[in-house]
C-alpha cells in the first residue's frame, strides 16, 4: 500500500474522534511527555503548532514557557522543502500560511541553529514500532533530521502506532513516541517490512 493511502485512511479515522476525547487524550500525551527526561533536560524545543486532528501541541508549548524553556517553530520553504526553526515567545509571533498552518512571522522572530535545539518533536500520521513514520508528505523532517544530533520524539494517539508501513532509505526514525497510554521506545535498526 502507498504511503498516501495509509496517511489518508488514518487522518479519516482521527477526524472521527469526538472533541472531548481528543482533548482528554492530548492531555494524557502532554503529561507523558512533560515527565520525560527528553523534555525535562531540554532548554530549547522544536515543535509545530498542531491542527485538529493532530495531538494538541498548544498546552505543551504553554507548559514549556511556564518552565522557562524556549520554543522554536518551523518556517517551511515550499520550493526547497527546507525548514527554518525560529524562536517564538507568544502566539502573536505566528501567522497563518498555506493549508491553515501557523508559522513564525519572519520580522518578529529570529532563526535558531539546528545544533542549539535539544529536542525535536516531529509530527506524523502513522508510526511503526521501530520509529519510522509517515508524515504529512513533503519530506521536510527527513531532510532536516539527517544531521540533527538532539533527541527526536513524536506525539501520537495510540491508534496511530504499531502499524506496518512502507519505508524508504531516507526515512529517519524517531526515538520515542508519546501516546495517551504511555511511551513507545523505538528499536533502532529494525526494518519494518
Amino acid at each position: 500500500m502507498k504511503k498516501s493511502v495509509f496517511r489518508n485512511e488514518m487522518i479519516k479515522q482521527l477526524k472521527s474522534m469526538e472533541i472531548a476525547l481528543y482533548k482528554q487524550k492530548s492531555l494524557y500525551i502532554k503529561k507523558n511527555l512533560l515527565n520525560s527526561p527528553e523534555f525535562l533536560n531540554a532548554s530549547i524545543i522544536g515543535i509545530t503548532i498542531s491542527r485538529f486532528p493532530e495531538v494538541n501541541t498548544r498546552p505543551i508549548i504553554e507548559a514549556a514557557w511556564e518552565l522557562g524553556k524556549k520554543i522554536a517553530v518551523p518556517k517551511c520553504e515550499n520550493k526547497t522543502r527546507e525548514m527554518d526553526f525560529r524562536m517564538i515567545t507568544s502566539y502573536d509571533n505566528l501567522e497563518t500560511v498555506y493549508l491553515d498552518l501557523q508559522e513564525p512571522i519572519i520580522k518578529e522572530t529570529r532563526s535558531i541553529e539546528k545544533d542549539k535545539i535539544n529536542l525535536q518533536i516531529v509530527p506524523g500520521v502513522v508510526y511503526a514500532d521501530n520509529g519510522l513514520r509517515i508524515g504529512f508528505g513533503g519530506g521536510y523532517y527527513d531532510r532536516y533530521l539527517m544531521d540533527y544530533t538532539g533527541d527526536v520524539v513524536s506525539l501520537a494517539f495510540e491508534k496511530q502506532t504499531g502499524q506496518t508501513i512502507p519505508f524508504e532509505e531516507h526515512d529517519i526514525p524517531v526515538q520515542k513516541i508519546f501516546t495517551e497510554n504511555g511511551i513507545v521506545i523505538c528499536v533502532k535498526g529494525e526494518n519494518n517490512h
